[in-house]
């Protein structure tokens, strides 16, 4: 039984709506089909890292859509793939299990791509789940009114879909349809979250995962799959003025991170010629990190060589796979 089956009975509030529905909706495709583009504009906030790499992200984020008629908590899967690493086994074990435990999956495939084995892949592996599945076009926007039609009639060669929408989480176009969509398979229930709350993520997985977002912006082809984050320790700096020791003003806090890759010229990408590129990391993350937590943020990166850690059990426990 999972959490959102269980009796609510006792949480109902007298202002609860019998009508009001709240479920999970997880979005499932290949790496890089727009999953986590599509997960922020649903939310209307950035609680997905967004990058043009494959591989991006790794932890199933939850985004949650608040509405005055249901509430929709979005769970962002690692792109499934026929895997060469262990990494990968358990990224797509992450996938089966989220599938099990949701009421609606939405299936995304890109329109700027043709439907392809990595696509028949999946359609094969949902075949065995009795989840509703939306099947989503999503980068609608990239492709003319002629290619898209075309891609909407390959999607539904493809399988048995309980609804086919084309969307674009870049522009918003059709994703309130697509949120009236999803609300329709969800159960009658109270909220599952506070309102206003947009993701139940710990604050020191969203800030690895900004990190991780930063140091892959421009970098080559290869290194997304050997990029992990840990964020090693959080200090809170102790107050030193008025404003701080009163509590009207937060205090600073000190984040001390590693940047793991698989092979000792990997670091020289990352680093860079004499620190710039990392320090352009920094500074890219820690705006977002500021943003995240509301306050003064110092980052301490090192990057650290730790060979084909996508194959060691050790280190992928370590980093929380």
């Amino acid at each position: 039984m999972t959490d959102h089956e269980l009796d609510f009975s006792g949480l109902i509030t007298p202002d609860y709506d019998e009508n009001f529905k709240a479920g999970f909706a997880a979005l499932v495709g290949r790496p890089n089909v727009g999953k986590s583009t599509l997960t922020n504009a649903l939310v209307g906030s950035k609680v997905a890292i967004m990058s043009d790499r494959p591989e991006t992200t790794r932890h199933t984020i939850r985004g949650i859509v608040h509405r005055e008629d249901g509430q929709i908590v979005l769970v962002d899967t690692p792109g499934y793939h026929r895997p060469r690493t262990l990494l990968g086994k358990r990224l797509n074990e992450m996938v089966r299990e989220t599938l099990s435990e949701v009421d609606v999956v939405l299936f995304c495939l890109p329109s700027d791509q043709k439907v392809g084995p990595g696509d028949q892949f999946i359609a094969n592996e949902l075949k065995s789940t009795k989840t509703p599945i939306i099947a989503v076009a999503t980068k609608a926007d990239k492709v003319s009114p002629e290619r898209l039609t075309q891609h909407l009639l390959d999607i539904d060669r493809l399988g048995n879909w309980a609804e086919i929408i084309p969307v674009s989480g870049l522009r918003g176009d059709r994703v309130e349809k697509l949120v009236e969509l999803i609300l329709n398979y969800l159960p009658s229930s109270p909220p599952l979250y506070p309102d206003g709350e947009l993701t139940d993520e710990p604050e020191q997985v969203m800030i690895a995962e900004l990190i991780r977002e930063a140091a892959l912006e421009g970098v080559r082809e290869e290194l997304p799959h050997s990029l992990a984050v840990q964020v090693e320790e959080i200090i809170e700096r102790p107050p030193h003025n008025a404003a701080q020791k009163a509590g009207e003003e937060p205090t600073m806090v000190d984040i001390h991170v590693n940047l793991f890759v698989e092979r000792d010229s990997q670091k020289g990408i990352i680093i860079g010629k004499n620190g710039v590129r990392l320090r352009q990391v920094g500074e890219r993350a820690r705006k977002q990190i500021t943003a995240l937590l509301g306050r003064r943020v110092y980052l301490d990166l090192h990057v650290r060589t730790a060979k084909d850690w996508q194959r060691d059990p050790k280190m992928l426990g370590r980093l929380g796979f």
